[in-house]
């Protein structure tokens, strides 16, 4: 590393500094209990890429209710029971050169992928009534009463992590969850305050952030994940979503109300296609979707697009149509360039970074303040150590073949692109299944013991 690396300066944000510029995105496994609790697999699982030298860890998902994940066996916050385990994560992560750790609240709303026994056959809340795009996934649209109900949930979630000594949130307002459900024009169709102009369909967020600020104070970190720009060209049905002009104001708003960071993603209408780029894996996806089958009711129907081979020519036509023109590595930058011109808070950008050269000339040249990383990391958890020691890129970089993705339906998360491990099956497992290993220095808190199991292959 020369002397000096943008890379590896500080990034200070108004009341928390992080060590180097590298954020490992939300990504995550099925890696927890069905009542919300987690296991020390989760901790394990944070702590591979603390290791690894990323400057600050932003979870995975983590469900403000219970009702409100995207899957089951997914540890959320939506009690006071689960502020000592959470505590034991930060601390855990924090333990490893220091690296941060910013818990993402979150809500599925009409996302809802594997809805689980908690959820079984419960239309979950939207700010419409109308299914999901792709898949179908039935919902409701949410009364004045459950509104202002979630926007309490978010703050009392915000609550929790900073008395878990967390290092700050960060709120999941992109790729087709809960929030994007009332900011994006493409799917909220309300006619109330929530509803029509963006300063109507802004309102949610914003009283969410609000509603943290009365809670926490001014000097908790929180940020904000956004969709800078969603693509109507995804499916021939979809409307419209957000423009970037409408996004950039959108993140001004949430300057004003409090926000310290703005995190930039892209994506269309719903997160699956667009958001990662990259090739879809039909063979892979056969093997695990099944899992998926009846949760929406358009499932079945995706299945079999992808089931036989005569018909996968439709949906790769579908799925190669929304990536023309995307660059798998910095699909976001002059979308978060666009938006750090606007505000006056540090911007991350998001979108398969994984070449430093490409990163330090993004950073230098003010696109950006830092940038996340999901799969490039599930492929090379020391990928920012490798940075510090001169590569400009992994030996054996992501492929960005989204097999990663597909398989944590059911599966335990990890690279499962055989390739990478010279086509040696035995050595690619032993890889993935290291989140299991014991960690000595960090164990779950006492009274969680008793709740620990094998979360990736429990049936739902």
């Amino acid at each position: 590393m020369a002397s000096g690396d943008v890379i590896f300066a500080p990034l200070k944000f108004r009341s928390l500094e992080v060590k180097n510029r590298l954020f490992r995105s939300n990504i995550s496994g099925r890696f927890d209990n069905s009542d919300g609790s987690g296991t020390q697999t989760r901790i394990n699982w944070e702590t591979k890429f603390a290791k690894g030298g990323a400057g600050a860890i932003v979870s995975s998902f983590v469900p403000v209710t219970l009702h409100g994940r995207i899957a089951d066996n997914y540890a959320t916050i939506h009690t006071d029971d689960h502020i000592p385990f959470w505590r034991t994560v930060g601390e855990a992560v924090r333990a490893h050169g220091d690296c941060k750790f910013i818990m993402q609240l979150s809500h599925s709303g009409r996302q809802q992928d594997l809805p689980g026994v908690v959820n079984r056959h419960r239309k979950t809340i939207s700010s419409t009534a109308k299914p999901e795009t792709l898949h179908g996934f039935l919902c409701e649209a949410m009364t004045k009463a459950e509104i202002l109900a979630t926007v309490e949930d978010f703050a009392e979630a915000a609550r929790r992590a900073r008395e878990a000594g967390l290092d700050g949130v960060e709120l999941h307002a992109a790729n087709g969850y809960l929030i994007t459900q009332f900011l994006s024009s493409g799917i909220n169709d309300r006619t109330d305050d929530y509803g029509g102009p963006l300063a109507h369909r802004a309102r949610f967020l914003l009283e969410i952030i609000r509603a943290i600020r009365r809670k926490v104070g001014d000097d908790f970190h929180l940020q904000v994940k956004i969709s800078a720009v969603e693509r109507n060209n995804v499916l021939p049905w979809e409307g419209k979503g957000n423009t970037l002009e409408e996004s950039i104001q959108v993140c001004k708003w949430v300057e004003q109300a409090g926000a310290d960071c703005i995190h930039v993603s892209t994506g269309s209408l719903f997160p699956h296609p667009l958001n990662p780029p990259g090739s879809f894996p039909f063979d892979e996806a056969v093997l695990n979707y099944d899992a998926m089958i009846a949760t929406g009711i358009h499932t079945f129907r995706n299945y079999l697009l992808f089931r036989y081979r005569l018909l996968r020519p439709i949906f790769r036509l579908i799925w190669d149509r929304m990536r023309r023109g995307i660059p798998e590595e910095g699909i976001s930058l002059d979308d978060a360039a666009a938006i750090k011109a606007e505000v006056g808070i540090p911007v991350i950008s998001t979108g398969g970074y994984q070449t430093a050269s490409v990163i330090r000339t993004a950073i230098e040249d003010g696109k950006c303040d830092g940038v996340s990383m999901a799969r490039t990391l599930v492929a090379n958890n020391d990928l920012p150590n490798q940075f510090k020691a001169g590569r400009d890129r992994a030996e054996r970089p992501c492929t960005y073949c989204n097999k990663c993705l597909i398989n944590d339906i059911k599966n335990p998360l990890g690279c499962y692109e055989l390739s990478r491990f010279d086509g040696d099956h035995e050595k690619m497992i032993r890889e993935i299944m290291t989140v299991y290993h014991p960690q000595p220095d960090f164990r779950i808190p006492a009274g969680e013991q008793d709740r620990q199991a094998w979360p990736a292959t429990t049936p739902t």
